[in-house]
């Protein structure tokens, strides 16, 4: 996992480098203003992502309205997609968490696919700002741009997955069992010998702080591989001049960015959420 996240870093910086070179999209977004009294700057990618957050509220207000028994045609089609992100999700999370993490998980697949497909619209990432190179038009500081081709954008999304990730198994698989998860001895005591047990405890807490890296890490790989493959496709589109076959291979990596991001954090929560299920209904019958 960690050779794979820095084979991703690479790649993204390798992007960051051709765009540079080639005139592609910037690496850095660019201010277009500040709030006055915080004296915050507002890049391009900020207000993009302000744009696909509002897209979002009024487009399914828009679709569902007032909820139906029977429903309209913009409830169904909302119904659906919730019903067949539901069947993804919660056998990966499990019963027990499910409820707190599908909304989440919803969130931020909307967002970041919405924000992945922003940059097939004609004029963003080409339209601002620039200067001539070589007789083509160069654009410096683009109006608006896709907020996942900013690394901060990114960085923001899996900081927020991993808050998530943290809040809900601290609830619902609670300290200890995430403790043993990471540091417990997973043998069967009754079925293992002594003098084979304990040494296994010592193993099983050794890879638990392995377990800590790989866990502090995630950030860094949900991150990099969001922003490496969206600012790639974005610096892919705008060399080529948005030809059809690359135009439909991004919306393709759009969709399958979305959904890698969210299925990797239902796994997360999965990991330490999905025990005992069985055990849990059981219980309460």
């Amino acid at each position: 996992m960690i050779g794979r996240a820095f084979s991703i870093a690479l790649i993204a910086l390798s992007a960051t480098s051709v765009a540079s070179a080639s005139g592609g999209v910037d690496p850095a977004a660019a201010k277009l203003f500040e709030i006055p009294v915080l004296g915050l700057p507002v890049t391009n990618s900020i207000v993009t992502g302000w744009v696909v957050s509002l897209l979002i509220l009024l487009g399914l207000r828009l679709m569902v309205k007032r909820p139906q028994l029977i429903p309209s045609r913009g409830q169904a089609v909302v119904e659906s997609a919730l019903g067949a992100l539901r069947g993804l999700y919660e056998p990966i999370i499990g019963k027990k968490a499910f409820g707190a993490s599908f909304p989440i998980l919803v969130c931020l697949f909307l967002y970041i696919l919405l924000q992945n497909w922003s940059g097939l619209i004609p004029g963003v990432g080409s339209v601002g700002l620039g200067h001539e190179v070589d007789g083509k038009f160069h654009v410096t500081e683009a109006f608006i741009r896709p907020a996942n081709a900013d690394w901060n954008g990114t960085i923001a999304l899996a900081a927020v997955a991993m808050l998530a990730w943290f809040a809900i198994s601290l609830r619902y698989a609670g300290p200890k069992h995430m403790l043993y998860d990471w540091f417990g001895n997973k043998a069967d005591r009754s079925e293992v010998a002594a003098y084979i047990y304990y040494p296994l405890s010592v193993i099983f807490f050794l890879v638990g702080f392995i377990e800590i890296v790989s866990i502090c890490i995630r950030p860094f790989t949900l991150s990099v591989r969001l922003f490496g493959n969206v600012f790639g496709g974005e610096n892919l589109l705008h060399s080529t001049g948005f030809i059809f076959p690359f135009y439909f291979l991004e919306i393709l990596v759009g969709f399958v960015q979305a959904l890698v991001f969210t299925l990797l954090l239902s796994v997360y929560i999965g990991l330490l959420c999905n025990h005992g299920d069985d055990d849990h209904e059981a219980a309460h019958h």
